[in-house]
């Protein structure tokens, strides 16, 4: 089994951001973390997941992930997920990555777990700082997803 613990933030929202994500398998850990000039908080959070099922080597892993974003964890268990591909993600925000998200998610067994934002959970704790530390000393990318949204006047 592989746990997983994630984290995303913004400056401003939206502003500069970044995510974080810290992977344990038998005993291994990796950190993982990528920061963007211009993005937002959520952008951050999925982006994060996303990452980590990307850095997954196997199809098929059974995958615990702890994240604090209820806008990740209720558009997966609340349904509102299937509502968005049933209309092709039609006028909903960051489709470019929901979409990526979808692809990933049914490759492998995920289990979503909430944890409460800084509430003193040592890993999740751990990439809000990684994430923070990004947004301040970079190197900071291009998250082409928003800033193609924000030239051609699409949903965020």
């Amino acid at each position: 089994m592989i746990t997983v613990y994630t984290d995303g933030a913004s400056k401003r929202n939206p502003g500069p951001g970044a995510f974080a994500v810290i992977l344990r398998c038998q005993g291994y850990t990796k950190e993982l973390v990528r920061g963007f000039r211009k993005t937002t908080n959520n952008r951050m959070e999925l982006w994060a997941v996303i990452a980590a099922l990307e850095a997954l080597t196997k199809e098929q892993q059974v995958v615990s992930i702890y994240l604090d974003a209820r806008y990740v964890v209720d558009a997966v268990e609340k349904g509102w997920l299937a509502k968005w591909l049933a209309k092709d993600f039609k006028n909903k925000k960051n489709a470019d990555l929901w979409k990526k998200f979808w692809m990933l998610y049914q490759q492998h067994q995920v289990k979503f777990y909430w944890v409460k934002g800084h509430a003193g959970n040592e890993l999740n704790e751990r990439c809000d700082q990684l994430a923070l530390q990004c947004i301040q000393k970079g190197p900071l990318g291009i998250d082409e997803g928003y800033e193609n949204c924000l030239q051609n006047d699409y949903p965020e």
